[in-house]
């Protein structure tokens, strides 16, 4: 299981409705899309920073794991549009407005970053899947989507079991090695993957499916009062993005 999962599934809101965690992480990630880059790519980060090391209770070091990856594509979106191709300054240039530019798209897709985040720390997905059924989203698909998400996991740790192995055999010890060892890597996941997906198969088959995949997802009722405090802090952070927006221009 992936850290992020594993976090999940131990996370203090692991009983609350998903839907209370979707509006309040979705909010946030839209406010930190829609609301000027300064201030409100800060705010909107100090306020899902807040409810993740706070009310949530994700631990710093693993939001920055799983953070890192996102804050790279981030940075290397914002690069680009410090440079201008072609013109009179020449072929590449730096651009006029470049680093405002690369700034602001940097705060905003950080703060977005991290509204999804939230979302993805404190819902685990074997959640959210069978409740799209209920929202019109075919159960064929689900079904699909359900068990993809278990054999990838399967796989995972498949992999992480034949790079042992390899490295138990000095697979890693020198170049030429290694790209053996990945080329076995990657022929051993092509052969589990089939295999996986023929067991399945014939398990299915044998108990009976019938195009639907029946789990028990666990009760819970919407909160009001969680819905009501997420709607006060995102009102919050868009009413003080636009009065200190206003104050510093």
């Amino acid at each position: 299981m992936l850290p992020i999962d594993a976090a999940a599934h131990s996370s203090r809101w692991r009983r609350r409705h998903p839907l209370e965690k979707a509006l309040l992480g979705l909010g946030l990630t839209v406010s930190a899309v829609s609301l000027p880059a300064w201030p409100g790519g800060p705010l909107v980060a100090a306020a899902t920073l807040t409810v993740l090391l706070g009310p949530a209770g994700v631990s710093g070091r693993q939001l920055w794991r799983a953070f890192r990856l996102p804050l790279g594509f981030c940075l290397t979106g914002a690069v680009p549009l410090l440079f201008a191709v072609g013109g009179p300054a020449g072929w590449v240039s730096l651009a006029p407005d470049g680093p405002r530019h690369a700034a602001e798209l940097l705060l905003r897709t950080s703060g977005a970053s991290l509204g999804v985040l939230l979302f993805a720390f404190t819902t685990p997905v074997s959640d959210v899947l069978p409740r799209l059924v209920r929202a019109g989203v075919p159960a064929p698909v689900v079904d699909v989507a359900l068990v993809m998400y278990r054999i990838g996991f399967l796989l995972l740790d498949s992999l992480a079991q034949v790079r042992r192995a390899q490295a138990a055999r000095l697979g890693h010890t020198g170049r030429a090695a290694l790209w053996r060892s990945v080329a076995g890597l990657a022929a051993t996941a092509f052969v589990r993957a089939f295999d996986r997906a023929g067991r399945l198969q014939s398990g299915l088959a044998g108990r009976g499916y019938d195009g639907t995949l029946r789990v028990l997802v666990p009760d819970a009722e919407v909160s009001w009062r969680f819905l009501a405090a997420s709607a006060a802090l995102l009102g919050a952070v868009v009413s003080l993005t636009l009065v200190l927006e206003g104050m510093w221009w």
